[in-house]
């Protein structure tokens, strides 16, 4: 997946259609998530579509995550989460403020309230998980 800073240029460069078309192609750049790890314990809670996120630490104790949801753009939104801090030290993403890294995207802006509503419980989650890992 590209770097956050990249997808942020190629995102003010595109109509809404196409910045549309950017967060499905995300969604589905995902690493795909076992359907066996979509449980009640890595649902993200507020979210209008059903969305899963799930740590899973590397050998050098860096955070992957797997993430998925049941709708196109939701998918994509979470994988601009996850770009924000994938592969990175648990301390690091715990430091990282997930919110202005996204701020270039003005989500909001751009998606229905329906779309958007689940984004602070994303970050919120990602947030926590390093926290706890990184402790």
């Amino acid at each position: 997946m590209p770097s956050l800073a990249d997808l942020a240029d190629e995102y003010g460069f595109l109509d809404s259609e196409d910045r549309y078309r950017l967060l499905i192609d995300l969604g589905r750049r995902l690493d795909p998530m076992p359907d066996a790890l979509k449980t009640d314990a890595t649902k993200v809670r507020g979210c209008s579509a059903s969305v899963w996120l799930y740590p899973t630490r590397l050998v050098d104790g860096r955070l992957h995550f797997l993430a998925d949801s049941n709708a196109a753009i939701t998918k994509g939104v979470v994988a601009l989460v996850i770009a924000a801090v994938q592969d990175r030290a648990a301390a690091e993403i715990a430091a990282t403020d997930i919110a202005t890294a996204l701020a270039p995207f003005d989500l909001s802006r751009e998606l229905s309230s329906n779309r958007t509503q689940g984004l602070p419980n994303m970050i919120a989650l990602v947030r926590e998980t390093a926290l706890r890992m990184a402790a």
